[in-house]
């Protein structure tokens, strides 16, 4: 599962891994050290003609057909291995596929004074690129909302001993093929099957990240 992540530095960074536009994000939008569901969040998806742009969508997928938008906090995770088969999500794995940026994200371990937060980061001090789902809903007022969803596999070595999901990074030589819209069904499994091939880095945080209302730079540093 993936709940928490962290998003923070220049915008600039965005354009520089991702390729993407991010003239449209809103003047002044800041750093998030505890991005939430349910929040307003950068994700790059792809236009018709091949250009990415960063846009903000809310994070927490609303299927088209769904009739209102109380199933978005159940669904902040697609797991990769059914994405095909789920009706929340089959529709946009065939056709809105989006690049989730994020510095680092959180997982919990138990212990016996309870769950500790990990933060868990690129070592080279990079991005992760998450793969994701994103769907847009219309309800019968004709607001249209933007949401996504981050896509899960198994976890690898290093954070298997947290948790035993993680999200799927995406290598970034697959960013082109996981964001077009005609990638073939076999290359897209391949994809996010495919092994991680970030080497991360983990350590302890404040417990303080378990709450939403928390945002500092506090919230990734380590803790003893």
């Amino acid at each position: 599962m993936c709940g928490r992540y962290a998003l923070y530095g220049p915008i600039s960074r965005l354009h520089e891994q991702f390729d993407a536009r991010i003239d449209e994000l809103p003047e002044g939008f800041g750093p998030r050290y505890n991005a939430a569901p349910l929040q307003m969040l950068p994700v790059v998806r792809q236009r018709p003609n091949g250009g990415r742009v960063v846009h903000l969508l809310r994070w927490g997928l609303v299927p088209s057909w769904s009739k209102d938008d109380s199933i978005a906090a159940k669904l902040i995770n697609a797991r990769a291995e059914t994405l095909a088969e789920k009706p929340s999500f089959r529709a946009a794995y065939k056709a809105r596929r989006c690049i989730i940026p994020a510095c680092g994200f959180f997982e919990w371990r138990p212990g016996k004074h309870g769950k500790q937060p990990y933060y868990i980061h690129p070592a080279d001090g990079g991005l992760f690129g998450f793969a994701g789902l994103w769907e847009r809903w219309a309800p019968a007022d004709g607001m249209t909302t933007d949401t996504f969803t981050v896509i899960t596999t198994a976890a690898n070595d290093a954070i298997r001993p947290l948790h035993d999901r993680m999200p799927v990074i995406l290598a970034p030589q697959d960013y082109s093929t996981w964001l077009a819209r005609a990638t073939e069904p076999e290359r897209l499994d391949r994809v996010i099957s495919s092994p991680t091939v970030v080497t991360v880095a983990l350590f302890p945080v404040s417990k303080a990240v378990g709450n939403v209302k928390n945002d500092s730079p506090g919230l990734i540093l380590p803790v003893e």
